[in-house]
């Protein structure tokens, strides 16, 4: 069973929803320019950890540890108490939306689809540092 470990630098960004726009007579669907944007950093730091390594082609299990960014506006005190983990991360960004955006960067880098993910675990919490440490371990199924 192989391993993959990174960290998705920077304010984790929700996935967003598919835009329209008309164009002439026709109406397109695009992505948000801020989704193509992180979907961009997550590809590039999973390939940097991918170092050259074939796509993983089986199941896979991963780890995500949200890590976002405490605000500014809170007193010093607020701010140590979300850093000690006694104020829960319900604001924001939905987990599962962040979750999607990430799982997306990594198509066709590290896995052929999201799909493949048969385990997932997400933990969302305030840090001092913002990020994501994506942890993605290739399962085998046929022998356990």
């Amino acid at each position: 069973m192989s391993e993959i470990q990174f960290v998705i630098p920077g304010q984790p960004v929700a996935k967003g929803r598919p835009k329209a726009a008309r164009r002439g007579k026709f109406i397109t669907m695009y992505t948000p320019a801020k989704t193509v944007s992180y979907e961009g950093l997550v590809a590039h730091a999973a390939s940097v950890a991918m170092a050259g390594r074939s796509l993983i082609q089986g199941a896979v299990s991963v780890e995500l540890d949200i890590r976002l960014q405490i605000p500014e506006s809170w007193s010093r005190k607020k701010q140590k108490l979300a850093i000690d983990g006694l104020i829960a991360a319900t604001k924001r960004s939905d987990i599962d939306n962040i979750t999607k955006g990430i799982f997306d960067g990594m198509n066709g880098v590290v896995w052929r689809d999201d799909g493949q993910v048969v385990e997932a675990k997400q933990k969302k919490r305030y840090a001092e540092t913002p990020g994501v440490v994506v942890i993605v371990r290739e399962l085998d199924l046929e022998n356990a």
